[in-house]
């Protein structure tokens, strides 16, 4: 055999165990230990669809002790979430997310610009003071896994 053919040879045999070892990985349950999942929500006409990918999310894992949740909003999607014009479901939908422990977040440049305090809020927020897309990455680095419906 020549040097091309044994170097060919090694690399194949390398690759196949890779992808074998991936494929099992794959197969195998998630780690022991509760999931972290960060929710980005910027876009207004997706408020009611990310609000119900939340809700499915805590149902499919059998309730808000199986999975930590935070939600970080800036932009045009924080309109909804003010108090005064927030429309009965979605206040529902946030109470109930406080209560399961769900953090929500308001991007704190986003509320100077709406001119928002968290009084003007729904209950349950808090400010991401340094903006929103700095509280993703924070998030992230902690472990969070980033969803963007």
């Amino acid at each position: 055999m020549n040097r091309r053919s044994i170097l060919w040879s090694a690399l194949s045999a390398l690759g196949g165990a890779f992808a074998a070892s991936r494929a099992s990985a794959a197969t195998e349950s998630p780690p022991a230990g509760r999931l972290k999942v960060v929710y980005h929500l910027s876009d207004a006409e997706k408020v009611n669809f990310v609000l119900g990918n939340i809700q499915n999310h805590i149902d499919g894992v059998g309730g808000p002790e199986h999975v930590t949740i935070a939600l970080v909003i800036h932009g045009p999607a924080l309109k909804p979430f003010h108090a005064e014009k927030a429309n009965p479901d979605i206040s529902k939908r946030v109470g109930e997310f406080a209560k399961d422990g769900v953090e929500l977040a308001a991007c704190g440049n986003t509320m100077k610009a709406q001119n928002v305090t968290l009084t003007d809020l729904l209950p349950g927020f808090v400010s991401a003071e340094k903006g929103g897309v700095v509280r993703l990455a924070e998030l992230q680095s902690r472990g969070y896994l980033y969803l963007r419906p």
